[in-house]
């Protein structure tokens, strides 16, 4: 028993804190160099360095200077980006460090674990994740040691047997000294909640499919100017002279399809993100869970703590027995767990307190656990047990004659048994958030489904389900099936949280993208398994490991807030996508076109190389735009947005080809043609972006301050290059003008269509 154990004093553990200093282990340092390199050996690089040798081959070295500097830059902030992210993931981290039940001055109290010092008492119970090395000196406990063995087998322990920093506690309960902290610790490192992994699950993946999109179109229309090329020239001592003399060219071409921004562009928009969350009450320990909350279409919601108020209190009391109720009363608060309490035992002993008792001190006691179902106390030499009536009934076989009058469906049933006969039944209710109501209301106003879990009986969960306006049935788990009606599903009830992992599964098989929120040990494996997994405000240790959210605050409020954020990034991630796209395919085909019906291409190659440059700058800063919220899942289809961008760059060509040809026709020469091009064709990226950022029209909404400021650089760049003649031809006055109205016009144009048409993209 705890009476038995004291710990260190206040004072003592000042002084060992002051000598040795806090339980941490100082993280490795960010590396930048190295991250560096590792940008330098990736499929994008590759394309780039490739470029980079040709151009060399060729002599191009003011070209080749460029696409270096394109190379390092890209590099250079890729690096820069994962270590803003990783920071704001590592400031996020420090509030999730893990509390420990602690006993100094003789009393209890929980302690954040870096305060920890060797010779503390400890309690520790299932869903503890030790912060340090421990001996056991009371009770027993089995482990997850797989974060330093590797093993996934648990591990159990005994009295002075030695448990480690790092490692799960999985099932038991006891008392441990403190034997090594920080770096003397065994596996070296203290618990990190923290996922630093800055890149989201679907970047790789998306970065792929826009690399091949623009790839294949690139590699189509260098064909085409090849087969072109050979069939104009007639002969291939010529051909080969011209096909060398544009081959950087088709190296820019290529070089334009490398979307040098987009990680970038998703960390910045993810780390803005959880930075904002962090704000408003939620921990993100994953970014993959921002950006995976807009695709959200079901999310499972515990009903204690989440719907209702994680406050229960005792409704009634039946006392079966001859004794006096205040006699029956204080066996019972002996089994309450007083090192560890959970809702129940809180309840209890504060109605026990109501009656003007004190609480019962056992001389043995055993706390609960989901396998019994009860947990056990040995005091006044009485056995007593306190917990599921359905568990007890099965040692008490004529409970059930008892309860006849009994109306579970009123609360949440919690019955004692005193040496193994029923002696009464507690019966708690649980109040409903003020806010449930009304965050369910907008849950559903969002697309997504939600469907109340609960260990409750089904007329208790429906009776909850009904204040709540959560329409539809709610069923048993026990009648939960592959051919249940999940459209017309409002809640689960009877609910055993390793039921949890298995509707998780089940809804993800039928095609659902799944939230889950859970606070315990056994919630664990299914909030992993959701693609987002919430952690409830007063989840164990484990359970926030395991979710990518960790909520600060009661209630659904914050989970609405999640549902915003991620909108927020995929509204960022799809203007991104549809404007690389877009002016990419825009470029290439002009350029193709042009050559086509004009004999040369209508661009010089510095200022190709120059163009893209400058629109990397300004789609980098996408991650911080403004945004709308939409009110429905959403889903990365990449087959839909090339389909929208490639017919947003076929207008935007037409109209270019159109205006060489004037140009061509009306005397303009080659070279000013070329560096009008180049104007056109940066006005048209900036007009392209503010058209897809919006479901107005572009001129009727404005983006954020970051990217305004970077458009106007780079417009204000462009008109001094085109001007003074810099790394192209001299244009004056009035040939810039006649591209700013020629491209505005455009742009009018092309919004007046596509708008309308993608309302409701």
């Amino acid at each position: 028993m705890s009476e038995k154990f004291h710990g260190l004093s206040q004072a003592e553990a000042d002084q060992l804190l002051k000598k040795n200093g806090l339980n941490e282990v100082p993280e490795p340092k960010y590396n930048f160099f190295k991250e560096f390199l590792s940008k330098l050996w990736n499929l994008s690089a590759w394309i780039l360095e490739a470029a980079l040798l040709l151009e060399c081959i060729l002599g191009k070295w003011i070209q080749s200077l460029f696409v270096l500097a394109m190379l390092l830059f890209a590099a250079w902030n890729g690096a820069s980006k994962k270590k803003q992210s990783r920071r704001v993931l590592d400031n996020i981290s420090h509030k999730l460090t893990p509390t420990v039940s602690v006993e100094r001055d003789g009393k209890w109290t929980n302690l954040d674990s870096k305060y920890l010092v060797v010779g503390d008492l400890i309690s520790i119970q299932a869903g503890d994740v030790l912060a340090a090395d421990v001996k056991l000196i009371d009770g027993e406990i089995s482990t997850d040691e797989s974060s330093i063995t590797g093993e996934a087998k648990n591990v159990d322990k005994h009295v002075n047997d030695q448990a480690y920093a790092g490692t799960t506690v999985v099932e038991g309960s006891g008392l441990a000294l403190v034997q090594a902290i920080g770096s003397d610790s065994r596996s070296g490192k203290t618990i990190n909640l923290i996922n630093n992994s800055a890149a989201p699950g679907h970047l790789q993946q998306l970065l792929t499919k826009i690399i091949y999109y623009l790839c294949l179109l690139d590699g189509i229309l260098t064909l085409i100017i090849v087969i072109a090329m050979f069939f104009k020239t007639g002969n291939f001592h010529v051909f080969l002279s011209q096909f060398i003399n544009t081959l950087p060219f088709l190296a820019m071409m290529f070089i334009a399809s490398i979307p040098v921004a987009m990680p970038s562009t998703f960390a910045l928009s993810n780390s803005f993100e959880a930075t904002r969350l962090s704000k408003e009450g939620v921990l993100t320990s994953d970014l993959t869970g921002i950006q995976d909350a807009a695709n959200l279409n079901l999310i499972l919601l515990d009903k204690t703590g989440t719907i209702t108020e994680n406050k229960t209190a005792v409704a009634s009391w039946t006392n079966f027995t001859k004794l006096d109720d205040q006699e029956v009363l204080q066996l019972a608060s002996s089994a309450t767990d007083q090192r560890n309490a959970k809702i129940i035992d809180t309840a209890i002993d504060e109605y026990v307190a109501e009656k003007g008792l004190a609480v019962e001190q056992p001389s043995k006691f055993v706390p609960f656990t989901s396998a019994t179902g009860y947990s056990m106390a040995e005091t006044a030499g009485h056995n007593v047990k306190l917990g599921s009536f359905k568990q007890l009934s099965l040692i008490d076989k004529n409970a059930n004659e008892l309860v006849k009058e009994i109306d579970f469906t009123a609360g949440r049933s919690v019955a004692l048994l005193i040496d193994d006969q029923l002696a009464g039944v507690f019966i708690l209710q649980d109040k409903v958030r003020n806010d449930s109501k009304a965050a369910l209301a907008e849950l559903k106003k969002r697309g997504v489904r939600p469907v109340m879990l609960t260990g409750d009986n089904q007329k208790t969960a429906a009776a909850v389900a009904k204040q709540v306006d959560l329409t539809g049935n709610v069923i048993s788990i026990h009648d939960f099936n592959e051919n249940t009606d999940i459209k017309n599903l409002a809640g689960i009830a009877d609910v055993l949280p390793e039921d949890k992992l298995k509707m998780v599964k089940f809804f993800q098989k039928k095609g659902y993208i799944v939230g889950m929120t859970g606070d315990g040990v056994n919630d664990s494996p299914a909030l992993k398994q959701a693609e987002v997994g919430i952690a409830v405000s007063n989840a164990a240790d484990v359970a926030k490991r395991s979710g990518k959210m960790v909520l600060l605050n009661d209630g659904l409020t914050s989970i609405v807030k999640i549902l915003d954020a991620g909108h927020r990034v995929y509204q960022r991630m799809t203007t991104w996508s549809l404007t690389k796209l877009a002016r990419t395919a825009e470029l290439t085909m002009l350029l193709t076109f042009g050559y086509l019906c004009f004999n040369y291409i209508p661009m010089a190659l510095n200022a190709m190389v120059i163009y893209t440059i400058m629109n990397n700058m300004v789609t980098m800063m996408i991650g911080t735009d403004r945004t709308h919220i939409s009110y429905k899942p959403e889903n990365w289809n990449m087959a839909k947005l090339a389909k929208i961008a490639f017919a947003l760059a076929a207008g935007w060509t037409i109209f270019g080809i159109a205006f060489v040809w004037y140009l061509n026709v009306h005397g303009w020469s080659h070279g000013v043609i070329s560096t009008m091009v180049y104007v056109y064709l940066v006005l048209s990226s900036m007009l392209i972006l503010l058209i897809t950022r919006t479901q107005k029209y572009f001129w009727q909404d404005y983006p954020s301050k970051l990217v305004w400021l970077v458009q106007a650089a780079d417009i204000a760049l462009t008109i001094i290059l085109a001007l003074f003649g810099i790394a192209m031809t001299k244009i004056n006055w009035m040939d810039l003008l006649i591209t700013l109205i020629v491209s505005l016009a455009i742009a009018i144009v092309i919004d007046l269509f596509y708008q309308p048409i993608m309302k409701n993209r």
